[in-house]
């Protein structure tokens, strides 16, 4: 892999960098606040961000092993290990945050305790939203660089892309400003009513929140694991890679398969130009194969003779031009 493949994990690393330290820190300024005033909304935004941090632990081991190169184990490295442990974070944000959040929420519905403190509540709250805001935010800036260089909108290429880390990042401080709304909401209406199943409700409200992000994590990294297929668009600007080389005259099969984070594994057929003998076949077969690989983000490339009489794969009006990286 060329410089690229670093550059891209390294604002990864540093994107989920920030949101653990924005986490940790919000995490511990809520328990205290939920400690002083009782309230089962910002308990359960406690129990968000205390998920969110330890999630955020998973997403950086994610990222720490999906960097080792290949081995004679593992040909093409350890990229998919950042699915499995993304899949982690995800059934972590299920198990803590959401059941901690709806099961609380419960337990306080029939509670009538007064509301105290509410001014630390508020602080705390306002204080959350900010550096929530400032992860969401960083997370923001590395979406809209990718998803502007695969020409896709941003919520798209989120639930497109073969990075899951930036993905739960962005999902879960989205979740997280959402969460503190909702936690705000509950605060002054048990203030104005002085009915303390506002708060409660609030809880639950939380807790379905971050329960369905979960299980949107949960399916979009799944595809991967199981064998995700390319966007047509990522399919015809390899397609189109091949075939603008000079010693190509047609692709007749063509496969990729995600081993990581925007990288692919590369199997063709082509024909060649010319009637060349098979030892001189073999050569040119190579040379493609090594072409191919100079794109940054295809790990190996396998080009095969195409079978006699194949039919040509057709290069799509709207496939990016060979220079472009493969988008996601």
């Amino acid at each position: 892999m060329t410089a690229t493949q670093p550059r891209q994990q390294g604002g990864s690393f540093l994107t989920v960098l920030v949101a653990f330290a924005a986490n940790l820190v919000v995490a511990i300024a809520k328990s205290v606040a939920a400690l002083l005033t009782g309230s089962a909304s910002l308990t359960a935004e406690a129990a968000h961000s205390w998920a969110d941090t330890g999630n955020e632990i998973f997403l950086l081991i994610a990222d720490r092993r999906s960097r080792k190169g290949p081995d004679d184990a593992h040909p093409y490295g350890y990229g998919r290990d950042v699915y499995v442990w993304s899949l982690f974070a995800a059934v972590g944000l299920f198990t803590v945050g959401a059941v901690v959040s709806v099961m609380h929420g419960i337990t306080e519905l029939t509670s009538d305790e007064p509301s105290e403190n509410l001014l630390v509540a508020y602080i705390v709250i306002a204080v959350s939203f900010v550096l929530e805001g400032v992860s969401f935010l960083r997370s923001l800036q590395q979406l809209r660089g990718s998803a502007a260089q695969a020409d896709q909108e941003v919520l798209q290429h989120v639930l497109d892309t073969s990075d899951p880390t930036v993905r739960a990042v962005f999902f879960e401080d989205a979740a997280a400003l959402v969460g503190l709304v909702l936690a705000a909401a509950g605060v002054f209406l048990h203030q104005i009513t002085g009915s303390a199943v506002w708060d409660a409700l609030g809880s639950i409200a939380i807790g379905v929140l971050l329960a369905f992000v979960a299980v949107l994590l949960i399916q979009l990294n799944r595809r991967f694991l199981v064998g995700q297929s390319p966007s047509p668009r990522v399919m015809g600007a390899v397609l189109q890679m091949i075939t603008d080389q000079d010693d190509v005259a047609s692709v007749s099969y063509l496969h990729l398969e995600y081993v990581g984070p925007s990288r692919v594994f590369l199997v063709a057929a082509v024909d060649l130009v010319g009637d060349a003998p098979e030892h001189e076949a073999a050569g040119r077969l190579a040379a493609v194969g090594r072409a191919a690989e100079q794109n940054d983000h295809v790990v190996e490339a396998i080009i095969t003779l195409s079978q006699p009489g194949a039919t040509a794969l057709e290069v799509s009006s709207d496939a990016v031009s060979a220079s472009t990286q493969l988008p996601r």
